[in-house]
């Protein structure tokens, strides 16, 4: 699964460099690293839109609620989608066309999360269920960042308010050191299949959905548990645990 990860990158900057259009609001945008994004949080997404229906799409860089929130939804007395359920931050690969949850976004709306570098908690073998896991981060060798297959959603409100934009990030089996972490970890997508990924005219690749994910370059590290706690928010949170092992590449 993929519960928490970092982001450091401002997105016009990323927009720049991936040739996108920035489309984010400025009252909703910040620049502002963060270090310990969790569900619900607002994140920038990658997508491929048309402005004509007959135009080549192009890339566009959105904010979008982290936690998908399907068009069928309820609304509360307030306004805001319903809660009830678990958070469909994660979505899996072999579920992704058809759950009744994403198997519409899976059709045209589907989109890449970029970010530094991801968490994810080893448990102790052999230890009970409520044992302290090892808390570990995934990034890329080069410094360069991950870009993993995700779902979008547009929630209207009854209230004729703005429309909630929110997405999901896909999971897949997780191969080689990472599944001694952890058994699930994100799709990651590899540049040159970035406009296949998001191409709105296009079905979902099912080649990329069901094959083991690209990790080579991908390096991980054992860090302190101050991740454990969403309130710490820096760079400390990306710095190797005491007395860390030597550091594993995935080639």
């Amino acid at each position: 699964m993929c519960g928490r990860f970092a982001v450091t990158t401002d997105p016009a900057v990323l927009a720049e460099k991936i040739q996108a259009i920035d489309e984010r609001r400025a009252a909703q945008s910040s620049d502002a690293p963060n270090y310990n994004v969790a569900p619900t949080t607002t994140i920038a997404t990658v997508v491929r839109r048309h402005d004509e229906p007959d135009d080549e799409p192009t890339r566009r860089v959105r904010l979008m609620r982290w936690g998908l929130v399907p068009p069928w939804a309820k609304a509360r007395a307030d306004g805001a989608p319903e809660s009830k359920g678990p958070q469909l931050i994660n979505a899996r690969a072999d579920k992704a066309t058809t759950s009744p949850a994403f198997r519409s976004s899976a059709k045209s709306k589907r989109c890449l999360i970029p970010m530094d570098g991801y968490y994810e908690w080893r448990a102790t073998p052999g230890a009970g269920k409520n044992a302290r896991k090892t808390p570990f981060y995934m990034y890329r060798e080069d410094g360069e960042p991950l870009f993993m297959a995700g779902l979008w959603s547009v929630w209207k409100p009854a209230n004729d308010a703005n429309p909630l934009l929110s997405c999901t990030i896909i999971t897949t089996d997780a191969v080689g050191e990472l599944a001694e972490i952890h058994d699930r970890m994100p799709l990651v997508v590899a540049e040159r299949d970035w406009d296949r990924w998001l191409d709105p005219d296009e079905p979902p690749d099912l080649e990329l959905l069901a094959g083991p994910p690209d990790v080579r370059g991908i390096r991980m590290r054992e860090i302190s548990t101050l991740v454990n706690n969403v309130r710490n928010n820096g760079p400390e949170l990306l710095e190797p645990a005491e007395q860390q092992p030597e550091q594993v590449t995935l080639l």
